[in-house]
Formats: structure tokens, sequence, C-alpha cells
């Protein structure tokens, strides 16, 4: 039996349907190599191990997605379909997106770790510092060897030379570099070592941010007393230092514009305040000339008579109202005395006596005689009258009220 012949647009055609048909999506792990970012904003690469490699490309829209810089030697997975192109007699790999290898367990791990501590309150909004308007010292925690220390440094010198920027060297990533960072941001509050700090590095994997998201540098940052900005990486980069700073710059170079303010700025402000507040005070000392101007001797005279007249007026009515009002008590007094003499004189046992009575008294015992039954016949009795006494002997008495001697 012949077998069968097939042309190569056949077996390739078959192959593709194999391939294609059976890898609809699935993930490769694997080293970039040959990496080939093109003018039209496609990368094409290889994906190898030890053994094997693969071709991949990444088209631009998916290309700007990424959360990375792709570069040869770089460990990834990809994601995508395989393709057979047959022109070439070769498959690829088009990839739908791509993550650092590890980074998946990484992320979840940050993930968790962002969820705890802003439960403690480690990244409210509320808690942020306003950055200081002219800074004396700018402290900087980061390597001394990197570039983003070198573009800080030509950035404050550029912008303000007046400002001194104070060094805080560390290990910006590796295992001994988060415990240096924190360590390096507690320094500069116990000695107040600067008015603001930044705390960053320049861009790198995620692995190689690592550093500045463990708990240890959080809440360094969380804690510093000297307001902080994160400076980590490049703009799409994060680390969890950028939530409990008070201030995120996207970059090193865009902290120092933060940190520092422009001299020529604040020399032009102040220049421009200061020409504002002599043109107010040269205005108010002129108002102040023309209302002196428009005061002589009889106008102020005539002010503080228009001022003290009412005050006197207001003196007189007093004085008067309170004459009147003493007045009137005296006479209320005095009328109540004259009834109380009144009643007085009345009650006066001479003025009864005046008024043709008598009191009759027996002239023995001067027991005074209120009633006929007192007195017996031939008793002596003592009349008193309103002049002089009488003496009288009783003769006959009647017992009964009305009874007729």
């Amino acid at each position: 039996m012949e077998s069968k012949i097939f042309s190569v647009s056949e077996i390739t055609d078959i192959l593709k349907d194999l391939i294609e048909g059976s890898f609809p999506f699935l993930t490769i792990e694997g080293e970039i190599s040959n990496y080939r970012p093109s003018s039209t904003g496609h990368i094409y690469f290889t994906l190898k191990d030890e053994k094997a490699a693969i071709a991949a490309v990444l088209f631009k829209g998916k290309a700007k997605a990424l959360s990375f810089t792709p570069y040869d030697g770089l460990k990834v997975k990809a994601s995508g379909s395989l393709s057979v192109y047959g022109a070439r007699g070769s498959y690829q790999i088009v990839v739908e997106k791509m993550e650092e290898s590890g980074s998946g367990e990484i992320l979840k791990m940050l993930e968790e770790r962002k969820r705890r501590l802003a439960a403690e309150g480690l990244f409210d909004a509320e808690k942020k510092r306003t950055l200081p308007f002219f800074p004396r010292r700018v402290g900087v925690v980061t390597s001394p060897t990197g570039a983003a220390l070198r573009d800080i440094l030509q950035i404050t010198r550029r912008r303000n030379p007046k400002i001194s920027v104070i060094v805080l060297p560390c290990a910006v990533q590796g295992a001994e570099a988060a415990e240096q960072i924190a360590s390096q941001i507690k320094r500069a509050n116990t000695f107040s070592l600067a008015d603001v700090l930044i705390v960053g590095r320049g861009g790198g994997s995620l692995e190689d941010l690592l550093p500045f998201s463990e708990e240890c540098v959080v809440r360094a940052v969380y804690e510093s007393a000297i307001p902080v900005i994160s400076a980590v990486g490049h703009e799409i980069d994060w680390a969890l230092s950028d939530f409990a700073s008070d201030v995120r710059a996207p970059t090193p170079s865009a902290a120092a514009e933060l940190a520092v303010p422009l001299l020529d700025g604040i020399l032009f402000q102040i220049s421009s305040a200061a020409e504002n507040l002599r043109a107010v005070m040269q205005n108010r000392v002129q108002n102040m000339k023309l209302l002196v101007k428009s005061f002589s001797a009889e106008n102020l005279e005539l002010r503080l008579r228009t001022i003290e007249q009412p005050l006197l007026q207001r003196f007189d009515d007093a004085k008067e109202d309170l004459l009147f009002s003493l007045q009137k008590r005296v006479d209320e007094a005095e009328n109540r005395i004259a009834f109380a003499r009144r009643i007085l004189e009345d009650a006066n046992p001479k003025s009864i006596l005046a008024r043709g009575y008598s009191v009759v008294s027996d002239a023995q015992t001067g027991e005074i005689i209120r009633k006929a039954a007192q007195t017996q016949s031939g008793q002596r009795l003592c009349i008193t009258l309103s002049e002089g006494k009488i003496g009288a002997d009783v003769i006959e008495t009647g017992n009964k009220t009305g009874e007729s001697i």
C-alpha cells in the first residue's frame, strides 16, 4: 500500500489545526530572551528554559497593560494561545497577559497584607499631613549609589540650593533592606534630622520593590512624625509604603519636586506680597491724611458737643427723676407720721378727759370704778377731770345697767 504524500501546505494546515485546536489557551513559564520591542508598539521575544525555546509576540494593546518592563533574563508567566505561522513553518504563543514569575503569589500576599493594615487605619486619608511649605532640610532614605539619589540631588540643587539634603543610606533590595529602611526612618525622627522625608528607590521588578511593602517599613512610615513622601519605582510601580505615606510621588524625581519649593517662585511671591503690602499701606496712610484734614478745632468741639449733649440731658433727666422720687417718698413718710400722731393723740387719756369725760376711782385704794357694782353707800370716791379732782361720797347705787337712781 502506497503511503499518502502531503504537500507542505497540507501538513502545515494539519499541524495548525492540531496545535491551535489542542491549545486554545495556555500559560507558559520561561525566561525572556531576544527581547525586541518594535516601533509599532508590538513586542517580540523568545521564551526559553534549559532545554527548549518558543517564539512569542505581545501586541501593542496588551503591551500597554503591562505593570512592569520586560527585559532579557526576566522569568515570566505568559498566557495566551498557540498560533502556527505557515509561511515560516513555525509556531508561537500570542500572549494575552504576562506577569513576572511568582508575582501572582506575591500580589496575593500583598493584597492580604494591604487589607489587614488598612483595617488597622494605617492608610486612612484623614491622618495624612501636609508637606511643609519651605523645608530647611530634606531627608532621603535610599541607596547612596542609586540613580534615584542622583536625580533627587540634581533637582534639589536646580530648584532651591538653599535647602539642605541629608542622605540616610540603606539597602533598597534584598533580605536586609526592609530593616535598614525602617531603621533610617526612625533615626530621622529620633534626632529630628529633616523637615520632610523622601523614602524610595528607582524602578525594578516586583520582587525588587518588596522591601517597601514589608510591614516594618509601612509602620515606620505611618508612625513618622516627619511628613513622608513615598517614591518607589516608576509611575506604574507601587508598594504598601505608598498608601501609608503622606504623599505618594510617581518617581523619585517627582518626589524632589514635591518636597523642594522653587526658590525663584518663592522670591517672586515674596516680592509680590511686599509690593501689595506697600501699596495697601500707602493707600491707608493717604486716606488717614484726608480724614485728618477734614477735622478742625471747631468741628471737633461740635462733634464733642454732639456726643456730650445727649449724655448731659440723660443726666439731668435722671437727676430730676431721682429728686421727684425722693420727694414723693418724703411726702408719703410725713403723711404716715401725721396719721400716727393723730391716732396717738386721740388715744391720749388727757384728750378724752378734755372732751368731758372723767375717771372715777376709790379714794382709799385708787381702784378705777368701771361699774356701779364696785361701789357701796358711804364709799369715798375720787373723780379726776380734765382739770383738777373732786372728792365725793356714794349716797345710793344702782346695780343694774340703765337703772336710774
